[in-house]
């Protein structure tokens, strides 16, 4: 209930913040292209809902075998809390933890959401560093671009080396370990550090397994996810034709990508306040376009993202009211058995 009076009243204060005339004006701008740009993002997240089975489900556990209908729907609704988090955008783990518990357990749960995080951020890497051989065959080069590439390349070869490891031997156990060495709240984490170990120990070992025995369901949960990012890029597309802008869907490859590290470097703004338009700005003069344009297809994916928090919301309350249901149904199950 938390997650979504929280997602209300943030969503409310963005909508406030952006101004109703601002948001119908832009809208009517975009006209008719507004509808495939609202529409991409449905086949981006049934894509991450794909990337989410793929590592939920083992073949030799049928009790992993989730409707994807009910993972689409974490899959929304965890984005949705992420969008309206004020710090890192990680607020929707906990929740798809939270409803993935009873069916999976704590460890198996947990491990499938870290496992579904760091996939999701990895395939962004590995979109990084492709987008460095899209710059290079498409683009005429320039100290701006040679200096974006450079920055891709540092930081993404560094995060790749970080992954590799951190699939090879675990995550949480590790993390804590640094984390115990923080003053003031050092105790307290290496206390849940022992008390969790067990647990924390499986997730550790669901990481391992992942990558080491269940390399196909690894493979395909980043191809699932690498494919999101390319049609993600269709919005950044969709939204410059609607204004005219002569751009072609490898610079928007381009675009998408650059603009993201950008964003991505600056993690803590909610919504990415203000580093998302600079990094639009940043990306289009990159490629030699105005970066005013930057501002608009700012405006528009954020238009965007409110429209889908409030998809994200609405599924979270119809899923209580279905628990809700279910239990009165099983409550009911269990007093005609008492009464025949």
């Amino acid at each position: 209930m938390i997650f979504l009076l929280i997602g209300v009243a943030t969503v409310g204060y963005m909508v406030y913040q952006l101004g109703v005339g601002v948001i119908w004006e832009n809208i009517r701008k975009t006209g008719l292209w507004f509808i495939p740009i609202i529409g991409s993002w449905l086949a981006i997240y049934i894509m991450n809902a794909l990337g989410f089975q793929a590592i939920i489900v083992e073949d030799d556990k049928p009790d992993t075998r989730l409707p994807f209908l009910r993972i689409l729907r974490l899959t929304i609704s965890g984005y949705a809390i992420n969008y309206v988090t004020p710090f890192v955008a990680l607020g929707g783990e906990p929740y798809r933890i939270m409803e993935l518990k009873p069916s999976l357990g704590a460890a198996k749960a947990s491990s499938s959401v870290l496992l579904y995080s760091l996939m999701h951020m990895f395939s962004h890497i590995v979109f990084w560093l492709l987008s460095i051989l899209l710059i290079v065959a498409l683009l005429p080069l320039n100290a701006l671009l040679i200096s974006c590439s450079a920055v891709i390349l540092v930081i993404g070869g560094g995060l790749c080396i970080w992954f590799s490891r951190v699939y090879k031997k675990g995550f949480t156990m590790s993390i804590l370990r640094q984390l115990s060495r923080l003053p003031l709240v050092g105790q307290s984490i290496n206390r849940f550090a022992i008390d969790q170990a067990i647990v924390l120990q499986e997730i550790d070992q669901h990481i391992i397994t992942l990558y080491s025995h269940r390399r196909a369901a690894f493979y395909r949960s980043l191809v699932w996810e690498f494919a999101a990012r390319v049609v993600g890029c269709a919005e950044i597309y969709f939204t410059a034709k609607a204004i005219g802008l002569g751009m072609d869907m490898g610079e928007a490859l381009v675009v998408s990508s650059t603009s993201s590290l950008f964003a991505n470097v600056l993690f803590f703004f909610p919504m990415q306040l203000g580093t998302r338009e600079g990094g639009l700005a940043l990306a289009l003069k990159a490629i030699g376009l105005a970066g005013s344009a930057g501002i608009f297809i700012g405006i528009v994916t954020r238009i965007r993202e409110i429209i889908w928090i409030f998809i994200g919301l609405a599924l979270m309350g119809s899923s209580r009211k279905a628990n809700k249901v279910a239990a009165l149904a099983l409550a009911d199950s269990g007093i005609n058995e008492k009464i025949v």
